[in-house]
């Protein structure tokens, strides 16, 4: 007896009728839906608005009018229909999503390869009282989710999935709840502003608006060129800075068994789910205009996740504090070696913001010498380890050596001694064999 694949259904009770244990998402749904085939007609009008002015003047009021009278209702009724025609239910194994008016598709997500249900709210959800679930999946590279369910529900259904996850019997799980969290940190509006107002991609965006302009007036006299040179680059200076206050506002982190929670958003709220044991990667970045107040952003590489800020800014002992909350057992290393200072006939001065350490447990590298970017990389998710020499580096007895992580990415050791580097390849290779062996299994509120 086999189940169906993914792309098929069964016959039986399809079409309207909703088979045992399914349910459909909340009846604001088809008000979201109907918006897509009415988005198709928008895009082509803003693709080409001269043919679509011409268009219109051709057309009679009557025409509009009548054009109107079925574009709507039939907008409506896609909505409607798509809403209708899409079920989902949690199995002993899997959550079942089923969707397609005309050409069926059925999603099987396996519970155990779940690493994050997130919870969002756009703004017009959170008036509606409604909120979406997103489905991060081991392997899977786009998101899966259920828009739109009651914000109760939604948080209902993401307590079950990660008891399920987490190996709660099915019978059960939906008794289990949402995990207690304990709050770690929360950031203030107020230090997000200032650190927004420090970052240096803000103060080039404002004086290349400043700059470019004034060199075309030297140029041009034309005020028409300076006016549509500088309004864009304010605004995008604007826009960056506006836009990342909005979505980093009110960011706290909280600590659960079933991982770190980041609760964020000014108009669009979010509350995510750092999946424990999948974090690949930390990166500790401090801008060069954070350094006086010592404030950091906690940036992280996760296995199958686009979750990317653990941290947007905090200081440095309190953002510490939560790395060790994500990294158990590792501590982050007070002091790094610097290369040797012939180094700096390969890189110089800028060779100064290079460093290495190794603990017991984590790969650390530092660059950068006025923004500086420290890395860590637990042993246990180092994939591979590499050493690369070129010609300049050779003739002065100098080496890199680059760990990959199982996030895709690479952390860097550059400009060491051939030596050094050398030791620290075969001895690495060591520790990530012991630290994958010794490495607690993957499990959520284990």
């Amino acid at each position: 007896m086999t189940s169906p694949r993914a792309g098929s259904a069964p016959k039986a009770h399809d079409g309207a009728g909703l088979r045992p244990g399914e349910r459909r998402l909340h009846p604001v749904t088809p008000f979201r839906r109907a918006w897509a085939p009415l988005a198709v007609v928008f895009g082509w009008a803003v693709h080409d608005p001269d043919q679509t002015q011409r268009q219109l003047d051709r057309l009679a009021t009557t025409t509009l009018l009548l054009a109107l009278a079925v574009l709507v209702p039939a907008a409506a009724l896609y909505g409607f229909l798509s809403w209708w025609f899409t079920h989902f239910s949690v199995t002993e194994s899997e959550l079942r999503i089923r969707t397609g008016l005309l050409f069926r598709r059925t999603a099987h997500i396996r519970l155990e390869r779940l690493q994050a249900v997130d919870v969002t709210q756009p703004l017009l959800a959170r008036i509606a009282g409604v909120a979406k679930l997103r489905l991060d999946v081991i392997g899977v590279d786009k998101k899966d989710e259920l828009a739109y369910l009651g914000q109760s529900e939604a948080r209902a259904l993401r307590a079950e999935l990660l008891a399920r996850a987490a190996g709660f019997a099915p019978e059960t799980a939906h008794e289990v709840g949402e995990a207690p969290s304990r709050g770690l940190l929360r950031v203030p509006p107020g230090m997000l502003a200032v650190s927004l107002a420090l970052t240096a991609a803000t103060w080039v965006t404002l004086l290349a608006a400043l700059v470019v302009p004034a060199l075309l007036w030297l140029a041009t006299h034309n005020l028409w060129t300076v006016l549509a040179t500088a309004l864009p680059l304010l605004g995008a200076a604007g826009a960056r800075s506006v836009g990342r206050f909005a979505a980093e506002y009110d960011w706290t982190v909280g600590e659960s068994p079933d991982g770190l929670r980041i609760d964020r958003g000014l108009l669009d709220r979010a509350h995510e789910t750092v999946p424990p044991g999948r974090v690949q990667t930390v990166r500790i970045v401090q801008p060069v205009l954070w350094r006086r107040r010592d404030w950091v952003r906690v940036q992280l590489e996760v296995a199958g996740s686009s979750n990317s800020v653990l941290v947007p800014v905090a200081p440095r002992a309190l953002a510490e504090a939560v790395v060790t909350r994500i990294l158990p057992g590792v501590t982050v290393p007070a002091a790094l070696s610097r290369p040797p200072r012939r180094a700096g006939r390969c890189l110089p001065l800028w060779w100064r913001g290079h460093g290495l350490a190794v603990t017991e447990t984590v790969f650390a590298a530092r660059h950068g010498l006025l923004g500086r970017r420290l890395a860590l990389v637990p042993h246990a998710k180092v994939q591979s380890v590499r050493l690369t020499q070129g010609p300049w580096a050779r003739l002065h007895g100098l080496a890199s050596v680059h760990v990959d992580n199982g996030a895709g990415g690479t952390v860097s050791a550059r400009l060491r001694d051939a030596d050094e580097a050398a030791d620290l390849l075969r001895a690495q290779a060591d520790r990530s064999r012991t630290g994958r062996r010794a490495a607690p299994p993957d499990r959520w509120m284990a």
